[in-house]
């Protein structure tokens, strides 16, 4: 399950009564985006307080990017989350599509690419291992709980990322906006072979979209208002053709079935992400994953 943090007028209880409810309901992940040029919290300060507000379900960011970031700062916040979390944390990287979050915090956009995340998820692993990354007097810590550092998800939806990441991460981390069972089983296809080429054990494989529980007009439209919203740096009729065709809207059982078409082609979570902050959806959604 994802944190509604891409959706209007939060305040720390909305959070904390999310989170605290994913971690006691039969969720395996509590996930999280980032953005820089939105009115989402931050990436790195949450984690600390799902850190404290949770005591069972795994913490996965999806994705944070790193060319955002110092990657040693980076390396030291996720490695104290870490320690918080109790070695909880799983991170997912990604190259990030937006420029003006680049622009936002005066990172050189030619650092948009697969290489420029590489590099840096070079110097975090380094950090982790406890490498002196300079003449220090000692390493950069503190050491992850997790030896190594918390296990990597690449974020992609294409093949030539994820055939890259496999030298450095440990899984996937995608997305479908039309739920194309086919399409995604071909990209964790190439996550496979990608993997056993390196000599790798299996990749850890996930999925993620959209949802919204109700009344099939009602639903549809929540939905596509959190991506008229979300989608902010997207022309509006753009958003608004693909609205109708983008993430899931339904009734319980129709979802469950869904979920089950992933299930069927070896998805090793499917990250559900909320379009409203109304804790009756994350209800609905339990009563779901409940049937897993």
């Amino acid at each position: 399950m994802t944190m509604p943090v891409m959706e209007p007028d939060l305040d720390a209880t909305v959070l904390e009564n999310w989170a605290r409810a994913v971690d006691e309901g039969p969720f395996s992940s509590l996930c999280w985006g980032e953005r820089i040029a939105f009115d989402n919290p931050d990436n790195l300060t949450l984690l600390g307080a799902l850190a404290a507000w949770t005591r069972r379900v795994r913490l996965v960011t999806t994705v944070i990017v790193p060319q955002l970031h110092d990657p040693v700062m980076l390396a030291k916040a996720l490695a104290t989350g870490d320690m918080l979390c109790g070695g909880r944390l799983t991170v997912g990287v990604g190259v990030g599509g937006r420029h003006e979050d680049y622009r936002a915090v005066g990172a050189d956009p030619a650092t948009q690419t697969i290489r420029g995340m590489a590099e840096r998820v070079a110097v975090m692993k380094r950090v982790w291992a406890g490498e002196k990354i300079t003449e220090s007097t000692v390493p950069v810590g503190p050491p992850p709980v997790q030896p190594g550092g918390p296990p990597l998800l690449v974020g992609s939806i294409g093949p030539k990322t994820v055939r890259s990441a496999a030298a450095w991460a440990d899984g996937l981390a995608g997305t479908t906006l039309d739920l194309d069972v086919a399409k995604q089983n071909e990209l964790f296809d190439v996550a496979r072979e990608a993997w056993a080429r390196a000599g790798k054990p299996k990749p850890h494989l996930v999925t993620s979209f959209w949802f919204a529980f109700g009344p099939p007009e009602r639903a549809r439209a929540q939905v596509h208002r959190h991506l008229r919203r979300y989608m902010n740096w997207i022309p509006a009729e753009y958003v608004d053709a693909m609205a109708p065709m983008t993430g899931w809207a339904g009734s319980e059982d129709e979802l469950l079935a869904v979920l089950r078409k992933f299930e069927g082609i070896g998805a090793d979570e499917v990250q559900l992400i909320p379009t409203s902050s109304d804790l009756a959806q994350l209800r609905r959604a339990a009563d779901v994953a409940k049937e897993i």
